[in-house]
């Protein structure tokens, strides 16, 4: 079956609601071919994927399951706003969606403008069925790792956020490679005082040791981290 050719069959309808809740990677498409759909469709489906699909950028921003684990499959040239547009705006909103784009229209400058902004891979139609599942489990693969790296970074900052002033900027300190006495010099107070803010430092970020202590630091946002030194 190659994707750009028409089913007879329509594929199963999706509870987008069920599959957000279950946290189970989706697949969107957005494309103004009903045809493309859902061939893709049937092929996503066929290799144990969900899928839903949109003819439009618009019908996809107002159906607001964008925040579902997965994907985008998306075609570049379509009435309203193309995909680029979609992926520029993405971006702009900070929403990191992997985006594969499928496109019958694709020139080289186009490629390399998707490729630049972040897109998994640019593919032209037709496309080997397997050329696009290899392209759908990267992105769902990215897509799991850049979640699991929120999640992490997410609670950091929560335990940053128990940190009294005085601990932050020992924290900062440390993270900048700093010894005991060096903090107490910068920080005008004991060493003795800073093992303590150290210790507690530890404490609530749930460190065992100092490696792991950085290695949470560096998760946090860059902003934070610079607030730390203040």
């Amino acid at each position: 079956m190659r994707v750009d050719q028409p089913l007879l069959r329509r594929s199963a309808p999706l509870s987008l609601q069920c599959s957000c809740e279950e946290n189970q990677p989706l697949v969107i498409i957005v494309d103004d071919d009903a045809s493309v759909r859902e061939a893709l469709s049937e092929l996503i489906l066929s290799a144990g994927f969900q899928s839903t699909s949109f003819a439009s950028t618009r019908e996809l921003l107002d159906a607001d399951i964008l925040d579902c684990p997965g994907c985008l499959i998306l075609d570049v040239r379509m009435p309203g706003a193309s995909g680029l547009h979609l992926q520029r705006h993405l971006a702009e909103n900070g929403i990191s969606k992997p985006i594969i784009f499928l496109t019958g229209h694709g020139d080289i400058p186009m490629t390399v403008q998707a490729m630049k902004a972040g897109a998994v891979d640019f593919l032209t139609k037709p496309v080997r069925d397997q050329t696009l599942l290899d392209a759908i489990t990267a992105a769902i693969a990215m897509d799991a790792e850049r979640r699991a790296e929120a999640a992490v970074a997410e609670r950091n900052i929560k335990r940053l956020e128990t940190l009294t002033q005085r601990e932050r900027e020992v924290l900062h300190e440390v993270a900048r490679g700093r010894l005991n006495k060096q903090i107490a010099f910068d920080l005008g107070i004991s060493e003795v005082t800073v093992k303590l803010h150290r210790s507690n430092v530890m404490h609530k970020m749930e460190a065992a040791s100092i490696g792991e202590l950085i290695r949470a630091w560096e998760t946090l946002p860059m902003q934070m981290r610079q607030a730390g030194a203040r």
